[in-house]
């Protein structure tokens, strides 16, 4: 495992886990190492957080040090920055951003020019810099030294571009929005004003410090009360760096990843779009998302937790849609990444389209009740391995067979061990969730 990056770039609480220092010394190596034999090009993006500009400044001083032009996309989407480096010719982007994390987090996201996460080897290169376990990278002199330069336009032509997706005017459609006072905060009311919605925002006022907090997302309630106070015909939340979208139906019930991507592989399979037939999903996908797919002729790859995992199995399988539970939705036609206002779009496609509401579009999938319990244990390894464990998993899927599952897995994060199990009410899913947890405990495996 990486000491810094994880599946999702350099991530941690901003000036404890991941300093200035850490910064600049990503963008001194990220400079040297595409600016050998010529000058390199960085674009960069930020969300909302205070600490986004701190990191930003010390990102392009690196970069600037090393030899390398930085790009500014100021405040932006991370699906942004992916879509500029891939079309105008970038070495690579970063994005600094932590996501649907609290304000206090923040991360670096390392985006190579083909607009994918950047690849791992190249991660472990920075990683032996930042540790002092590679030689010294030269400074750049008088005319070498980098430049810095307003990008803003950059972003502008993402706007239009997602503008040009849409298939239908969206004129007489009431929208809300959710922008989780971060990135689509500066683009989503844009695209769907100009699309001809009647669209209404919330949590679109940033400040530094509100970030995700009782928004977006990670934090549906407050979209879902709002469309219903209104009468509106669809909302939409996105996360702080707007790669993740949730929608909300008409009577204000959450429509989740695993019920987007029914709705648009459904759509796609019914038009001839769907690639290969299939749709890709991770191993924490609802279980109902399968037995809606397997009776409409769809068939689904598992991949492990991680947009990054589910992204590599389309690359390499020519999949055209994938995703995770969390809202992370990939339209590799598209994108390279999940996009959130994309997936708003392409579900308003299938609304407009089919002339539909979202709660008919989703009415075919029965979403199992689900409970996931974490447990903080000494080694995770030892307690997915140890031999009461595995035989209380084993009598758990027994006794649910077909009606219902259990998943333990390690977290690739924390010393964690998250067990859960989908079945057909809450106190089933209470009851086997339980009965694991406790020989956990039981057998001084948790901390």
């Amino acid at each position: 495992m990486s000491k810094y990056f994880g599946t999702d770039g350099f991530r941690g609480e901003a000036n404890i886990d991941l300093t200035v220092e850490h910064a600049y010394k990503v963008g001194r190596y990220l400079g040297w190492y595409f600016g050998q034999g010529k000058k390199a090009k960085v674009v960069i993006g930020k969300d909302t957080r205070r600490s986004s500009y701190m990191f930003e400044y010390a990102l392009v001083s690196g970069l600037t040090a090393s030899g390398a032009d930085a790009y500014l996309l100021h405040v932006t989407t991370t699906p942004s920055v992916s879509y500029v480096v891939r079309t105008d010719g970038f070495d690579c982007g970063i994005m600094i951003s932590a996501s649907h994390n609290p304000y206090y987090d923040n991360g670096i996201k390392v985006i190579n020019g083909k607009g994918h996460k950047m690849e791992a080897d190249v991660e472990e290169l920075i990683e032996r810099y930042i540790d002092g376990l590679c030689d010294e990278i030269p400074l750049a002199t008088r005319d070498h030294i980098g430049c810095t330069i307003d990008y803003a336009a950059g972003r502008n032509r993402y706007i239009g571009y997602l503008i040009s997706i849409a298939t239908r005017s969206f004129k007489d459609k009431r929208i809300g929005l959710d922008c989780a006072n971060g990135s689509s905060s500066m683009i989503a009311k844009s695209v769907f004003d100009a699309l001809g919605a009647k669209t209404y925002v919330i949590h679109h006022d940033p400040n530094g410090l509100n970030i995700n907090t009782n928004c977006g997302s990670t934090h549906i309630e407050s979209l879902c009360q709002f469309v219903k106070e209104k009468g509106l015909d669809a909302g939409f939340a996105y996360d702080g760096d707007a790669d993740r979208c949730i929608a909300v139906d008409e009577f204000g019930h959450v429509v989740d990843g695993d019920l987007i991507l029914y709705v648009c592989g459904k759509y796609m399979h019914d038009h001839g779009q769907l690639s290969n037939n299939t749709i890709v999903t991770t191993i924490m996908s609802n279980l109902g998302l399968y037995k809606a797919l397997d009776k409409a002729g769809i068939a689904y790859e598992k991949t492990a937790v991680g947009d990054k995992y589910v992204y590599e199995n389309m690359l390499e399988n020519g999949h055209c849609i994938g995703g995770e539970q969390s809202g992370h939705i990939i339209f590799s036609k598209h994108a390279t990444t999940g996009d959130g206002i994309l997936t708003s779009l392409k579900m308003m496609e299938v609304m407009l389209e089919t002339k539909q509401t979202l709660s008919e579009l989703t009415k075919p999938v029965k979403i199992y009740p689900q409970v996931l319990v974490n447990v903080a244990v000494k080694d995770k390894k030892q307690t997915r391995e140890h031999p009461l464990v595995i035989q209380a998993i084993q009598e758990v899927e027994k006794a649910l067979g077909d009606d219902g599952r259990i998943l333990v897995r390690e977290s690739g994060t924390e010393p964690v061990v998250r067990v859960m199990v989908e079945a057909g009410n809450d106190d089933i899913c209470q009851e086997y969730v339980m009965k694991v947890v406790r020989v956990i405990k039981e057998n001084g495996l948790a901390k």
